[in-house]
């Protein structure tokens, strides 16, 4: 299996990142605070005001770490990379599907079947959790919700339907999965209330939290994505548009759930991320303080660490491996060495 590399994540305001021999070394007001050899690197995410050397631009494309420049709160800026690596074949057939409305159909049906099927592995683990201490209302609720996504992906797997029709189910299930999300909060006092998702910008902490997460996740699947060849731009389930990473989304859309919501749900029940965390901007957008961020990124790295078992594989792999294994099954349906795509499935 492919080693799992790390994401170097730089949130210094004014650091210097340069090249010296094999390794990069980040300097803050001219004394060098970090050193890491680049082999163990795929890709460096710069928050901010963060300035790259051109001799370390060059290394990084040439060593296929790609360099991604965000704002200060998480919204993609620029993106740097090397030649791009693949099987123009592959592309090609991945271009055919997305406008072929019955192998795109087939694709996104599974796609969403992933999606669903994790929320509802989410609202059952906190059924599962924090069910005993529940008012017996909240957790009926609750019940219910778990009752009806799962009522959701049966449709999705038995029922014909065209893109538009998943389009629907899709956001029958995001309705339903938010409406309860509230509920499996278990900090008091309101400061984390949850009521439904907004974002550009975010109007709440748990808003905040939650965009930043995906955020980092549609980096981790768009690399997942280029590296076996696909195009990132060119989607299924999420239609083309400038600048947007469709198929990025597509695939971060199986992951949503246990690397954002679930990471989400454990910061704020495990009081790492309070009130003072966030702060309110003069558009009474909701940001995170650079301290916040720091710690979610840290919590990131270490949750893509932890080890789940792939259903369809068998086989247990790091948390970050998933979109990666994803992606080259992907591929494998569209080569025809797969007869459907597997989604992942949350146990």
């Amino acid at each position: 299996m492919r080693r799992q590399l790390n994401s170097l994540y730089i949130t210094t305001e004014g650091a210097w990142l340069k090249k010296e021999g094999a390794n990069i070394v980040m300097q803050v007001e001219g004394k060098e605070r970090a050193r890491l050899p680049i082999h163990m690197l795929e890709s460096l995410v710069c928050f901010g005001r963060v300035l790259v050397s051109p001799p370390l631009m060059g290394f990084c494309a040439e060593q296929g770490v790609t360099i991604t420049h965000l704002s200060p709160n998480g919204k993609f800026l620029a993106r740097i990379e090397g030649p791009v690596s693949g099987n123009v074949l592959l592309r090609r057939t991945q271009y055919r599907v997305s406008d072929n409305e019955d192998s795109c159909s087939s694709l996104v049906s599974s796609l969403l079947i992933g999606k669903v099927h994790n929320q509802r592995a989410v609202l059952a683990r906190g059924i599962r959790d924090y069910g005993s201490k529940m008012p017996p209302h909240d957790r009926q609720r609750l019940e219910a919700a778990r009752n009806r996504l799962s009522r959701i992906a049966r449709n999705l797997l038995l029922q014909p339907a065209t893109t538009n029709e998943l389009r629907g189910l899709e956001g029958e299930a995001a309705q339903v999965y938010f409406s309860v999300f509230n509920l499996l909060v278990r900090q008091e006092g309101g400061a984390f209330e949850f009521k439904g998702r907004n974002r550009r910008p975010p109007r709440d902490r748990i808003n905040a939290l939650l965009s930043f997460l995906y955020t980092l996740l549609t980096h981790d699947c768009r690399s997942a994505l280029e590296s076996v060849g696909l195009d990132p731009a060119v989607g299924f389930l999420h239609r083309d548009r400038p600048g947007r990473p469709s198929l990025a989304l597509d695939l971060a859309e199986e992951f949503r759930p246990l690397l954002g919501d679930r990471l989400a749900l454990s910061l704020i029940n495990r009081r790492q991320l309070r009130e003072k965390d966030f702060n309110i901007t003069e558009s009474n957008g909701v940001v995170m303080t650079d301290d916040a961020r720091k710690l979610v990124l840290t919590a990131y790295q270490e949750r893509k660490r932890e080890e789940l078992l792939h259903t369809f594989i068998d086989e247990k792999a790091p948390i970050g491996m998933l979109p990666i294994l994803q992606a080259q099954l992907m591929a494998r349906h569209l080569r025809g060495d797969l007869d459907a795509y597997p989604p992942f499935l949350w146990k």
